[in-house]
């Protein structure tokens, strides 16, 4: 499938690797963040393998393993093309939003070790209090972004509809 609106392709390049560029910066590894950049910078929001290597012009290998990373971290799904086996990998419009969500949950699990680290060391030595504040820390932002998430829902509404 090919994007409807036909563009530069040369502009889009450039944008992909600029803002893969600020995800790496960011702390995302290359291949994964000049995938995710593409799918982002298609209009359908789902590109094959076959597609992504044509377009970042690397190896299906390449492509496999940042596909593979991305959808362990739930930055995009993988579906099949009706009537084949061949993939498509999808970013949808709500992506930061499923992101950060998901986030939500390893910083509860992190939470309850840090509960049991505090309780197993004890609150007053020096490690127990620097693990009680990294528990105070992640507590606070937690009900901080589930709010902002409530919050985004009810904007994001309101700019675009359902």
């Amino acid at each position: 499938m090919t994007d409807a609106v036909e563009r530069d392709p040369e502009a889009v390049s450039r944008f992909v690797e600029r803002f893969a560029a600020q995800l790496v910066e960011a702390g995302l590894s290359r291949m994964p963040a000049r995938v995710f950049a593409a799918l982002l910078a298609s209009d359908s929001g789902a590109l094959t393998s076959a597609e992504l290597g044509e377009r970042l012009q690397v190896s299906p290998a390449a492509v496999s393993g940042a596909v593979r990373y991305l959808a362990q971290v739930h930055m995009l799904s993988r579906e099949r093309e009706p009537g084949s086996r061949r993939e498509r990998y999808r970013v949808h419009s709500d992506q930061w939003y499923q992101a950060l969500t998901n986030r939500e949950a390893i910083i509860k699990r992190w939470e309850d070790a840090l509960r049991e680290g505090v309780a197993s060391l004890g609150a007053e030595t020096p490690a127990g209090h620097r693990l009680a504040e990294t528990l105070a820390f992640f507590e606070f932002i937690e009900k901080d972004v589930a709010e902002m998430m409530e919050r985004w829902k009810s904007h994001r509404s309101r700019l675009f509809g359902a």
